[in-house]
């Protein structure tokens, strides 16, 4: 159990937060699967501060989702708490600064990995957050701006001396991107300097490898990004390469039910297209589905066409069972 503030996580592993990904369907999933704990997509501190709908929609979540995450981004002091007030308000379990996104149009902004130029800034804030908000505040950070500037010990030092109460680490730096390999002995250094809990996030492809990588770097959790997409059974060490296919259509529905519940079915079908990819993803069965699955704008059709798929089953095992035979 690791205990966040006064949060108590129940487990050790779970879905990092990724925009236009972990939205409420999604992080449903993952909990559902076996995701410890659910993190929101990053949400504009400059959207929320001024009562922003759209912005206030990402944050909708179910009670199963808890304990819940909301992470925001922004690169002003005074925007940030102002914004982290009013979304203490929606109740979420703990709040998270991003101070790890290394897309061009937020950190060159002074947002997400930016802060990692500002260290004492950044630590401004997470003191102003921690003094100031009911809930516990966390940071995920990356290595550093560059290769010459790996600047992650002296960050993650003033964050937890201001007041942060866990530390996600991405191994990479924000110039990286994704690119080359995460650096865990780095994040390794991290664990072993501060008294916070620790995440390690970067690389992880499955429940195994993630497990190797706590016992041997020490960190109190891991966080699972792009491979856990279309594969929630990573969490619960169930290996997706020996599913039956009826597994992989029932999660199929189970998300789309999910994504039709808060979205609408027009727009649920679109936003399920690229799960459907991930979820099917090195399956030759589903190539004659799979333009159709992926082109669909009926609901009843794409239903029918993931039905479809399941009767496959019976067939396919039978067609093994006859070549097994001849």
């Amino acid at each position: 159990m690791i205990r966040i503030g006064s949060v108590e996580i129940p487990g050790w592993l779970a879905m990092s937060p990724m925009a236009g990904i972990s939205d409420s369907p999604t992080r449903t999933i993952a909990r559902r699967y076996g995701s410890a704990f659910s993190y929101t997509e990053f949400v504009s501190t400059d959207s929320l501060a001024v009562g922003s709908k759209k912005a206030l929609s990402l944050l909708a979540f179910r009670k199963e989702e808890r304990p819940i995450t909301f992470q925001i981004f922004g690169n002003n002091l005074e925007i940030i708490l102002e914004a982290a007030k009013r979304i203490q308000d929606l109740q979420p379990d703990i709040i998270d600064l991003n101070m790890g996104c290394s897309t061009r149009n937020v950190s060159m902004r002074g947002s997400g990995a930016g802060l990692l130029r500002k260290p004492a800034y950044a630590g401004k804030i997470i003191e102003a957050m921690a003094s100031s908000l009911k809930v516990p505040v966390t940071a995920k950070i990356r290595l550093g701006w560059d290769d010459a500037s790996r600047n992650y010990l002296e960050v993650s030092r003033i964050l937890e001396e201001s007041g942060a109460s866990a530390i996600t680490v991405h191994g990479r730096t924000k110039e990286m991107g994704y690119t080359g390999n995460a650096d865990w002995d780095a994040i390794g250094e991290v664990k072993a300097a501060r008294k916070v809990p620790i995440f390690g996030n970067g690389d992880i492809t499955s429940f195994e490898d993630a497990r190797a990588r706590k016992e041997r770097y020490g960190v109190d959790g891991v966080l699972v990004g792009r491979n856990s997409i279309g594969n929630p059974w990573l969490f619960s060490n169930i290996d997706k390469e020996n599913l039956m296919l009826s597994e992989l259509v029932r999660l199929s529905l189970e998300h789309l039910a999910l994504m039709e519940e808060t979205f609408g079915a027009s727009l649920a079908i679109v936003l399920m297209r690229k799960h459907f990819v991930r979820i099917f993803q090195d399956r030759k069965e589903v190539l004659p589905f799979r333009t159709e699955l992926l082109q669909c704008i009926d609901p009843i059709r794409v239903r029918e066409l993931l039905h479809e798929l399941s009767e496959l089953e019976p067939i396919l095992k039978n067609e093994g069972h006859l070549a097994a035979v001849s």
